[in-house]
């Protein structure tokens, strides 16, 4: 069992008995192993070193077990950074055979990927070797209707690691119910999220070197096939699409400045995803500042009442409200002057 950690068959049979007895000297080894004496005494220098063991310093010298739970944690731990190391490795060797072989082997920086299963696998992969952040395009159509976004387990364990989460929405998706509860639970978690009209495709970027554009034809509801983009110019005009559309679409928030929301809570928090800018009116109540978001993004009156779980009646009730408080007669003019103060 301790193979993977570095240990041989026999090192493992010297550290059971010695873990066994709790302390024992090199004779009492020998005779539990039933082995030479200078093969003992090697293996318990093996066990020092790794820190599985001490020796005491009285006579006849005595070899002490250290607690199992810290020590072989802690060998655990260090294989796996050097695990880490050797991915690290391969990523940057893999940068440097695409870079000599971009020109020699253009087929392998487009990759063809057939078959759900492994679409889905490729995709949690990708999402998983990210090291920095990963960008993407959401849109419609989804697999599941009723449900647009699940909550990605892959995304939120990311997030809690550390890895920057940035998805641009297609207004489209403000016509799916639910919608706003599910992107909350990545937000409270740490994703940011813009809305932008007319998303050309469903797209995710892991880092700077991979990219991933789903299959989808109109009318498909389940996906079956996708592109994988390894690094090359193409990788870069999509990269450069994300940040331009990124800089152009509408900054989804949480309310609160802690970030901390209900389901639903969308509000301008100043600098909670980068953008800065000057905070809200406070005396704006929170289901207005939600719905400007909204209406800035482009929602009709009944793809706003989805998303808020609202009448549409009581959206035109609220929008009438916010151009007698903005002076304004339209709801282009509501958007403007919304801007102009600092709320959007």
């Amino acid at each position: 069992m301790l193979e993977a950690i570095g240990l041989s068959p026999q090192d493992e049979e010297i550290y059971h008995a010695l873990v066994r007895r709790t302390q024992a000297t090199v004779a009492e080894i020998v005779a539990d192993c039933h082995l030479p004496a200078a093969a003992a005494r090697r293996i318990l220098q093996t066990l020092l070193d790794l820190g599985l063991a001490t020796r005491s310093t009285g006579r006849p010298t005595r070899y002490v077990a250290v607690s199992p739970d810290s020590s072989l944690e802690a060998l655990l731990r260090e294989r796996e950074r050097e695990l880490d190391g050797v991915r690290a490795h391969i990523r940057a060797l893999m940068d440097v055979y695409r870079a000599n072989t971009r020109f020699a082997h253009p087929g392998e920086l487009v990759e063809v990927v057939s078959g759900r299963d492994e679409v889905n696998q490729r995709w949690v992969q990708m999402q998983r070797d990210t090291r920095v952040q990963m960008r993407g395009f959401d849109r419609p159509p989804y697999a599941a209707p009723a449900q647009p976004r699940e909550p990605n387990s892959v995304e939120l364990d990311l997030l809690r690691r550390g890895v920057r989460y940035r998805v641009i929405y297609d207004t489209s998706v403000l016509e799916m119910s639910g919608w706003l509860e599910d992107v909350t639970i990545g937000m409270q978690h740490g994703e940011q999220a813009r809305i932008h009209a007319g998303l050309p495709m469903k797209l995710g970027i892991s880092d700077d070197r991979l990219a991933i554009i789903p299959l989808l034809r109109a009318g498909d509801d389940v996906l079956t096939a996708s592109y994988l983009i390894h690094p090359s110019p193409l990788l870069d005009a999509l990269i450069a699409l994300f940040e331009a559309l990124w800089d152009r679409s509408v900054p989804v928030r949480l309310h609160g400045a802690g970030g901390a929301a209900g389901p639903g809570g969308l509000a301008q928090a100043a600098g909670s995803d980068g953008a800065g800018g000057p905070a809200p009116d406070r005396d704006l109540p929170p289901d207005e500042e939600r719905l400007l978001i909204l209406l800035a993004a482009g929602a009709t009156d009944r793809s706003a009442a989805r998303a808020l779980g609202w009448s549409e009646r009581t959206v035109q009730r609220h929008i009438t409200r916010l151009t007698h408080r903005l002076g304004v007669r339209t709801r282009f003019q509501v958007a403007m002057e919304a801007t102009r103060r600092g709320w959007i």
